[in-house]
């Protein structure tokens, strides 16, 4: 049999499944939406035994009496590896506030609600954490992608670069955000960096990133940098041989300043920089990535 390449992507109601489906088709995925959990290894192997090479399934609240069998099917599925199946489970999240709002926008119900309550809908917000109860145990499985504070070309875009990353070894993702756009949902490990100068205060710096040389240097310089960078990375060197060895897939690192530019930025990259020899790694700059797309003139 040949290889064959899965790609999982489940989550909230409302956080760009679709988006994410579209980018996987782009990218020349067969892409099956809202396939029944109990099909997923019948049709996973049909597609290996038809020598199909990359194929992408959407599996979510949809699916709510069966989706309590996904992680056994999961399961299944990993013995598979041998055989030539590589599978990446793509988690997409939100904020409730985020979701919230999303399907107020679009008037769309969501696939939980029922007509229960006296004015005809169940409230919103409780729906919505009851799927986030229904699903926390995929969520454990996959590789998270907070959509709170993304747009949809983003999403694409961390969708893509993730499937570059090997499946046969864990994958380090080091994120920086802005704490005054909200802090990232997937991350598994959040540090907060506020208390370093700031190159925001220096007018000449203020306009840049840190991914310019004037701002690293001015960073480098700063004896507090240096040390939070190694205190980060003793705390990784101690615990990524324990997650790897606990079979973990992927690790968010997320790094947060105040707005997401400067200090959160050029330590993002430096950790990125140390480890890219040792584990495969991404690099997300949430803020930054958000104004990039803005500015980019639509055709």
């Amino acid at each position: 049999m040949t290889d064959l390449e899965i790609v999982l992507i489940t989550g909230m109601s409302g956080s760009g499944k679709s988006v994410a489906l579209h980018a996987l088709e782009d990218a020349g995925y067969y892409c099956v939406d809202n396939l029944p959990p109990e099909l997923l290894e019948d049709f996973v192997r049909l597609q290996h035994a038809h020598h199909g090479k990359r194929v992408a399934i959407a599996i979510d609240a949809r699916s709510a009496t069966s989706l309590p069998n996904l992680p056994r099917e999961l399961e299944k599925l990993q013995r598979l590896k041998a055989s030539g199946l590589h599978m990446h489970v793509v988690f997409l999240d939100a904020s409730t506030a985020t979701l919230v709002r999303r399907f107020s926008e679009t008037r769309r119900r969501h696939p939980l609600s029922q007509s229960e309550g006296p004015d005809g809908r169940q409230d919103l917000v409780q729906i919505i954490e009851r799927e986030r109860e229904l699903l926390g145990d995929i969520r454990e499985y996959a590789h998270v992608i907070d959509t709170s504070n993304i747009r949809g070309a983003q999403l694409q875009s961390y969708i893509k670069a993730l499937l570059k990353a090997p499946t046969n070894q864990m994958t380090l993702v080091f994120q920086s955000f802005g704490f005054k756009h909200g802090i990232p949902v997937d991350a598994d490990y959040v540090f907060d960096v506020r208390m370093l100068p700031n190159p925001y205060y220096d007018a000449e710096l203020r306009p840049l990133s840190g991914k310019d040389e004037p701002v690293q240097h001015f960073l480098r310089q700063q004896p507090d940098v240096g040390a939070m960078q190694t205190h980060i990375a003793q705390f990784l060197d101690h615990w990524l041989p324990v997650l790897n060895a606990n079979h973990r897939s992927y690790v968010t690192v997320a790094v947060g300043c105040t707005g997401g530019q400067h200090r959160s930025v050029y330590l993002v990259e430096q950790l990125a920089l140390r480890y890219q020899a040792q584990w495969s790694t991404l690099r997300r700059h949430r803020e930054m990535d958000s104004r990039a797309l803005a500015q980019t003139p639509s055709h």
